[in-house]
């Protein structure tokens, strides 16, 4: 199927299915793993509780996009792009429970993103239901595909309380040959950044800095040779926190507040070189006024009744 084909193709039986479920009156929410269900919630509301297409329906090798029903478990996903030798970096905490929607919604973006960006710009369409039971379509399975607002750039992060997302497409990448984690202690973890051309993540705990190399035999060669003298191990992808205490801070921020204990607590991870840190001991920062407001202004915008998830207002 061409690119043209996949973008003009009729609605399937399962998102028809979805646009009813949805419908146009009463309170409606959709259920993904419920990884993190609390995440913006503000209160406990009733609602109805309805699931997204679970298939994934059709990979395009050569144009690096697969198509797939936002409640698609991730684990699915990238069995499916296995066995096209691709991948798409969400890279949530939990995949075994994780859906694609989920992911998107949340908008929490993965620890490879030093390598392959923010979650958002992984999504080139959605369709999904609006407030008012309509099934809607935003972006195209192309690159250059805007001509306007970008509607799934709003949508990645809203945690469905604008629009329920249905079905989407995503851009994928060639799958690695090798990818390999590596650890050591005392390495100045900024200083590794500025030494290796292309990681995929480096992380570093006060103690450890770890780095995460993906890519050719070749290419992983060539970067694990210009690593500091250090005792380096390669182990597994360190434990990350649930979500519940993440940070997003700039570089110089991050430097400072990880080295005071006091102020992340006794167990943090930074993220080198995208600003983010995770903490285990400190309750979430809660976002500006002027970012509430923002949030809520288009929370009334696309849904004035406030029937899309109530209860819930992204941060």
């Amino acid at each position: 199927m061409s690119v043209a084909t996949l973008h003009r193709a009729p609605i399937s039986r399962d998102l028809a299915r979805f646009v009813t479920d949805v419908g146009s009156v009463g309170p409606v929410r959709v259920v993904g793993g419920r990884t993190s269900w609390d995440v913006g919630r503000r209160a406990i509301a009733d609602a109805r509780d309805v699931k997204a297409p679970d298939t994934v329906i059709d990979v395009l090798s050569d144009e690096l996009i697969v198509r797939c029903g936002a409640g698609t478990p991730v684990t699915d996903l990238d069995a499916a792009l296995s066995s096209a030798r691709l991948q798409c970096p969400l890279d949530p905490i939990d995949a075994m429970r994780s859906t694609v929607g989920g992911v998107l919604s949340v908008g929490r973006s993965g620890v490879r993103r030093l390598r392959h960006g923010n979650v958002r710009d992984l999504l080139l369409e959605a369709q999904y239901v609006s407030a008012d039971g309509t099934l809607r379509r935003a972006g195209a399975p192309v690159v250059k595909n805007v001509t306007g607002f970008d509607i799934c750039r709003l949508l990645v992060g809203s945690i469905g309380t604008i629009a329920a997302i249905g079905e989407v497409v995503l851009r994928c990448q060639p799958a690695p040959d090798v990818r390999t984690w590596f650890v050591a202690e005392g390495i100045d973890p900024w200083l590794l950044r500025r030494t290796l051309f292309r990681p995929s993540s480096i992380l570093w705990d006060g103690m450890h800095t770890y780095v995460h190399l993906e890519g050719s035999a070749a290419e992983v060669h060539a970067e694990r040779a210009v690593f500091p003298r250090a005792n380096w191990t390669e182990t597994d992808r360190p434990a990350m926190s649930n979500g519940r205490a993440v940070l997003s801070l700039d570089e110089q921020r991050a430097i400072r507040t990880s080295q005071d204990a006091s102020i992340l607590g006794d167990r943090f991870l930074v993220e080198i070189g995208v600003g983010v840190v995770h903490g285990w001991d400190r309750p979430l920062t809660p976002p500006a006024a002027e970012v509430l407001a923002m949030n809520r202004q288009v929370k009334d915008a696309f849904d004035p009744t406030g029937r899309m998830n109530p209860g819930v207002l992204p941060w």
